[in-house]
């Protein structure tokens, strides 16, 4: 009896040790941070652990989460969902149902997932893209771009560019009620940086006629050169996105290739030869001094250009907006950003915030100090916090004005 009981309570001290992890004081309900939090570390090491055996590829244990979310399309007395292909890509329709006033707003949503997880039909985005398709009187399209691996960088982004293409051609816009001068692009986290990349190859496309009013921009990932920013640094184990599991998703972005993750992980992955780029991403110019914070410049560490010629996207703006001039940045439509605290990817958009300002593109930058990667998702039970209702509705009255 007493070997039992010291078995369990050895069990739910390690437990508890293995759920609880430091978060910071102004994160409110840190009860479903943290178990949502442990999940995903356990799934990870689950991933790893398969990956190590040769079982199964990281990711596709990883996909597990998505699998679990994914809900059929399914109407409702505001909404009807519907699926579709556009130019061959899986799409969710969202179209309201109460009459039009006149022709409606639009949406092309690009779901998150670090390129590699994610859907349109997790619970998560359908609810979040039906309340917008509802409150906003928007047709709203979800896209399902394919994922890494075994699909690496440009599909994913080749897939939401012929979305969006598809969908500003004036008949397919006509054919669904849609206002051609508001009609916008939007995505969070990994969908932030196709978003943001759609919306810049979009203005050197002489086919599309059709201008994109508005891009929003949800803790987008926008850079691959520097996984060392102040905000890596900082939050390289906070909930949800730790430094690791980023630093996964940019390289099986681009390759499943061990050589090119072991780089990222140690930021030497960037050849010499584009010593010409980092300006772009000089942080102690772009970043306020409370987010530099106590870190200094370092010199960059240069990798192989081998490796790089092996993976050009590395370098490639489609991959990296933050690395497009100030000629082509000044032509982009407003913009609003949301950042986050407590992420990593944090400094991305605020350099994209002080870029885009500096091209003199109007930027509403909304930083949210109490939050972390992912908190706008946080909209239904299980994982409902008031902090999603805030962020989302911040977004949401941005677009009424805006769009």
């Amino acid at each position: 009896m007493g070997a039992r009981l010291l078995c369990l309570c050895l069990l739910t001290a390690l437990l508890g040790y293995y759920i609880y992890s430091p978060l910071p004081e102004e994160l409110a309900e840190p009860w479903t941070v943290m178990l949502t939090s442990a999940v995903l570390r356990a799934l990870a090491h689950l991933s790893e652990a398969a990956d190590v055996l040769g079982l199964m590829n990281y990711m596709e244990v990883m996909r597990l989460v998505t699998i679990v979310e994914i809900v059929p399309p399914t109407s409702d007395e505001n909404v009807t969902v519907t699926e579709a292909e556009f130019n061959s890509v899986p799409v969710r329709l969202y179209v309201p149902k109460r009459a039009p006033g006149g022709l409606r707003r639009a949406m092309v949503y690009i779901h998150g997932g670090g390129w590699c997880l994610g859907d349109a039909g997790m619970h998560s985005y359908d609810h979040m893209v039906r309340r917008f398709s509802n409150e906003l009187d928007a047709v709203v399209v979800s896209v399902n771009y394919r994922l890494a691996p075994p699909h690496h960088f440009p599909a994913q982004f080749e897939d939401v560019y012929s979305v969006t293409k598809f969908f500003l051609q004036s008949k397919v816009l006509s054919q669904y009620g849609v206002d051609p001068a508001r009609v916008c692009v939007a995505g969070d986290s990994a969908g932030g940086n196709l978003a943001a990349a759609v919306a810049q190859e979009l203005l050197e496309d002489p086919e599309v006629q059709t201008k994109l009013k508005a891009q929003v921009l949800i803790y987008p990932a926008l850079q691959a050169l520097d996984l060392a920013l102040p905000s890596y640094q900082d939050n390289a184990h906070k909930p949800i996105l730790p430094r690791s599991l980023m630093v996964r998703f940019w390289s099986e972005y681009f390759s499943s290739e061990p050589a090119l993750r072991e780089a990222m992980a140690s930021n030497s992955h960037v050849p010499a030869e584009a010593s010409a780029l980092w300006p772009l991403l000089n942080w102690s110019l772009w970043l306020p001094p409370d987010m530099r914070g106590a870190h200094r410049p370092s010199s960059p560490v240069w990798g192989s250009a081998e490796l790089a010629r092996r993976h050009p996207g590395l370098l490639d703006p489609r991959a990296s907006p933050l690395l497009a001039g100030q000629a082509r940045l000044r032509r982009l439509p407003p913009a609003f950003v949301l950042t986050c605290e407590h992420d990593v990817l944090r400094d991305d958009g605020v350099m994209y915030v002080g870029r885009l300002r500096a091209a003199g593109v109007p930027v509403t930058h909304h930083h949210a100090k109490d939050a972390f990667h992912g908190a706008m998702t946080f909209l239904t039970w299980p994982l409902e916090l008031a902090l999603g209702h805030r962020l989302f509705n911040t977004c949401l009255g941005w677009l009424r004005d805006n769009l």
